[in-house]
């Protein structure tokens, strides 16, 4: 297991002696007080302390509270500094502050980091009562990045340490069982949970229903609703939307619009964000575009903006129509409001991209319309913008914008190499896209199922079959779990190669 050490003076190894305590800069203004201060001993004014004691003391109890604080608030890597420094000092963080710093490098995908600081507090019994936010942390954050074999490590941690699962510890389990489409583990998950008599919530029947979805059985998913009935679980909107991507999704859109209707008529049950993408997606799907236009008109009636993604397809099916007027009114509808200010810019920019097939701008002139609009081009928005490059098949422009995101200071994530792998992919250069999937090994990123499925994509375009099983291979090997799409690929080519022999 990797320590601490590897990190270099960014994480802190194993404590030294004391030192004399150094306060850092941006906590002296707010200490400078508490060293003149003389603290009681046992609770009793009559024993006195040294000043020196009483420093390193309180200057600890900071650095717990500080780091803990710029965890909440996005600033991960100086609350890592302020661990480095609580190290220089001799002292460790108290569990809480371990626990937090832990949950949060699990959420940002930093696992390698999350699990250096796991094994320090392991080595070092500092887990005090928070053991089981520990092991969920890193649990989480191991399957957020589809590692599922060190995700089991940390199972067969926690049963060797006889630490007992949670109800978070199930349900963290079984959202990723559902998403990697794995129907016998996502019951044996919920079959554990009815036996430890943990309570089955909407979150957990909400994921059940798509399992049974993902998996073609959409009739026994909606029976699904029959048992929530039956128990007397309230239905909430997270059922509701899982119900509308079921019906969405074998284009029972008729269905999808009654359950929406349903809850507009329930006074605190209304569609969020989650509802309006999904019938928006679902209707671009199935081709009804004009039904997705009246959907996404009501949907900023109600005061929600679509997520970029789903704007793109609307405005791509609206493109393929050739309905330039309801592009142009789709756009000038968002850019009215006056709020969102950043919002709008994207989107404006994502218009400017894929409403104009075959007259493409410049993606440079894009992002300085974004800047002048105030707008502080992110990972996300240039994952967003590539993303629709890619899906036209245009390499050179998706490129442009990973070395537009290098220069702004951006380090490129794996969301933003999938992307470029798409992009080789749909122009049909297969081994430009094998030589990503290679660049992303050797730079230390963990390829995830959209990786493998996108690579196997790109092979199936170029009519490469024999190489497919050989990717799903490499992908099972390494810990990562097929997804639907990914045994649809698979099977696929397995078809082709059995009829060339």
């Amino acid at each position: 297991m990797m320590s601490l050490r590897t990190y270099g003076s960014l994480i802190p190894g194993v404590p030294v002696s004391p030192s004399p305590t150094r306060i850092p800069a941006t906590l002296n203004s707010s200490s400078s007080r508490y060293s003149r201060r003389r603290r009681p001993v046992n609770g009793c004014s009559n024993h006195p302390v040294s000043r020196q004691i009483v420093t390193e003391e309180l200057s600890i109890s900071m650095y717990n509270r500080w780091i803990r604080h710029r965890c909440r608030t996005g600033g991960i890597d100086e609350a890592m500094s302020l661990l480095a420094e609580l190290d220089s000092l001799g002292s460790q963080p108290d569990p809480l502050s371990y626990v937090t710093l832990i949950e949060t490098l699990s959420a940002l995908g930093r696992t390698l980091e999350a699990d250096a600081l796991f094994q320090e507090v392991i080595r070092s019994g500092l887990h005090g009562s928070y053991p089981l936010r520990f092991y969920n942390a890193l649990l989480g954050g191991y399957l957020r990045k589809g590692q599922l074999e060190l995700a089991l490590r940390v199972l067969d941690h926690m049963e060797l340490e006889n630490v007992e699962k949670n109800q978070e510890t199930c349900e963290i389990l079984l959202n990723y069982f559902v998403g990697a489409g794995r129907l016998e583990e996502s019951w044996r998950v919920v079959n554990e949970m009815k036996k430890r008599e943990f309570p089955l919530t909407s979150f957990v029947y909400g994921k059940i229903i798509r399992i049974y979805r993902d998996n073609g059985m959409w009739k026994k998913a909606l029976g699904i609703v029959e048992e929530i009935s039956e128990i007397g679980l309230p239905m909430d909107v997270e059922i509701y939307n899982s119900i509308i991507d079921t019906f969405g999704k074998y284009g029972e859109l008729d269905e999808a619009l009654q359950v929406l209707r349903k809850m507009q008529r329930s006074s605190d049950l209304k569609p969020n964000i989650s509802t309006w993408n999904s019938l928006i997606r679902w209707h671009c799907h199935h081709g009804a575009v004009d039904k997705a236009l009246e959907l996404f008109t009501m949907m900023q009636d109600q005061g929600l903006y679509p997520d970029p993604r789903m704007f793109v397809k609307l405005i791509t099916r609206l493109g393929e129509k050739g309905s330039w007027n309801m592009i142009s009114q789709s756009f000038e509808s968002i850019k009215c409001r006056e709020d969102r200010r950043d919002t709008r810019a994207i989107y404006a920019a994502l218009v400017e991209i894929v409403g104009q097939f075959g007259s493409f701008q410049d993606p440079e002139e894009l992002v300085g319309r974004l800047k002048s609009e105030g707008v502080a081009p992110s990972a996300n928005m240039f994952c967003t913008l590539a993303d629709a490059y890619a899906q036209q098949g245009l390499c050179k422009q998706t490129v442009k914008v990973l070395k537009m995101m290098e220069k702004e200071g951006t380090e490129p994530n794996l969301i933003m190499l999938n992307v470029l792998i798409n992009a080789f992919g749909n122009a049909g250069k297969h081994m430009e896209a094998l030589s990503i999937y290679h660049h992303i090994k050797e730079s230390g990123f963990t390829p995830d199922v959209v990786t493998y499925s996108t690579l196997m994509k790109a092979f199936t375009r170029a009519k490469k079959y024999e190489k497919v099983p050989e990717i799903f291979r490499e992908m099972e090997a390494s810990g990562c779990s097929a997804d639907r799409k990914a045994r649809q690929l698979l099977q696929n080519a397995l078809m082709v190669l059995d009829k060339r022999h």
